[in-house]
């Protein structure tokens, strides 16, 4: 069953705005409070660690929220950073990013203007403040002997140079996963299927990625395949009505593949460009509920043989080697093929990026700094680099 959420308009009397193309539920005030509130009752007789990210206890709560992030002030770059050739957005960016750049690059700067001779002792403290950042042990090492090999090469002796040389391999190291997610306009729709386990911000970053397209004018639907949370499927619902997308869904604990084939068949009969499925949170050690997963991607095939086109994972940036963990597994049920990296604004350990790249590769396509929508950020490497060390 296809539910279809539209915004109320004050320009249509009330018979008009009940005609759509498939069922709709009342966009009421009173209707979407009520489906909020049992949203919330049926989530808090859920175990804690099922819940995901709800961004409020109601949808005017929500609404309010979204009328402050568009009255946003403009971002104010400090003078002595204008002057320097600092764009806003980089300024933006390094404030979000700032835990992590005081945990790593503070840090780094510190141990280099203390230390201007360059031996063991300064490598050593060097590759634990890698490790400490969540870097990884692959990493560290590879990027350390990078290091040595550049001044050896080059008869350098100051560590100032050392700095230098960090800043250089490590963003030829973000470089590598960086790979913007581009939609194939002859896919249609262009599936993208979000996995990951719970906690981790997967509703809220396909309720972002779904604004984002309608932003550039794609067509968008949403899949409920969180059948297994009622709260899932109301908070996605929730997020439809609010930005006139519809969403197939069906009753908690109806069959996830069934409800992504579903949806699959009326995107393509409406022309829909992007469709984004959720699927359930799990833990990636639980080998059934990765076996689901496994089972989901099959029935998409059935629908469309080349879908899903873009299998992102979601993963929390503070949750260091676990993370490394998710994406092996995650990645042996369903092949992989980008990484959404959330949270980051909120931890000290931002260096897993470069973990996640020397181990797997997998293009990472976006970052999450903050709650906004706009927080949801395309991955470029340099600036990445720039606001953890500059």
């Amino acid at each position: 069953m296809i539910k279809f959420f539209k915004r109320k308009s004050k320009n249509k009397p009330p018979e008009e705005q009940l005609k759509t193309d498939g069922q709709v539920e009342s966009s009421g005030t009173e209707s979407r409070r009520n489906a909020i509130s049992q949203a919330d009752e049926r989530n808090s007789q859920l175990p804690a660690q099922n819940t995901d990210v709800m961004p409020s206890g109601n949808t005017a709560e929500v609404e309010k929220d979204e009328a402050v992030e568009l009255a946003a002030p403009a971002i104010e770059v400090p003078p002595e950073l204008l002057a320097q050739g600092v764009e806003p957005h980089q300024y933006q960016l390094s404030q979000q990013l700032s835990k992590t750049n005081d945990n790593f690059g503070k840090k780094m700067k510190q141990m280099f203007s203390l230390k201007k001779q360059i031996d063991e002792d300064l490598f050593e403290e060097l590759e634990t403040t890698l490790l400490m950042a969540d870097v990884g042990a692959t990493a560290t090492m590879d990027v350390i002997e990078k290091v040595r090999k550049s001044l050896k090469r080059r008869n350098l002796s100051d560590s100032d140079a050392v700095f230098d040389a960090l800043k250089v391999h490590l963003t030829e190291l973000a470089e590598v996963v960086e790979k913007p997610l581009l939609i194939d306009e002859n896919k249609q729709p262009f599936v993208i299927l979000v996995v990951g386990v719970n906690g981790v911000g997967k509703t809220t970053t396909i309720a972002k990625l779904a604004r984002k397209y309608k932003g550039m004018g794609k067509k968008v639907m949403l899949a409920a395949g969180d059948t297994f949370r009622a709260a899932a499927v109301e908070q996605l619902k929730t997020w439809g009505e609010r930005e006139d997308i519809p969403v197939m869904a069906q009753k908690t604990g109806a069959d996830s593949a069934s409800v992504i084939f579903d949806a699959m068949t009326s995107a393509k009969a409406r022309g829909v460009d992007v469709l984004i499925a959720d699927t359930a949170g799990r833990l990636h050690t639980q080998a059934n509920l990765m076996q689901e997963l496994e089972k989901i991607s099959r029935v998409i095939r059935k629908n469309d043989d080349t879908a899903p086109h873009e299998t992102l994972i979601v993963i929390d940036g503070g949750t260091g080697q676990n993370a490394i963990s998710q994406v092996r597994e995650f990645n042996k049920a369903n092949s992989l093929t980008g990484v959404v990296i959330t949270k980051l604004d909120g931890t000290p350990k931002g260096g897993v990026l470069f973990n996640l790249a020397a181990e797997f590769g997998i293009p990472v396509r976006f970052i999450g700094v903050g709650e906004k929508s706009s927080d949801l950020k395309p991955y470029k490497a340099a600036e990445f680099v720039d606001a953890i060390i500059d």
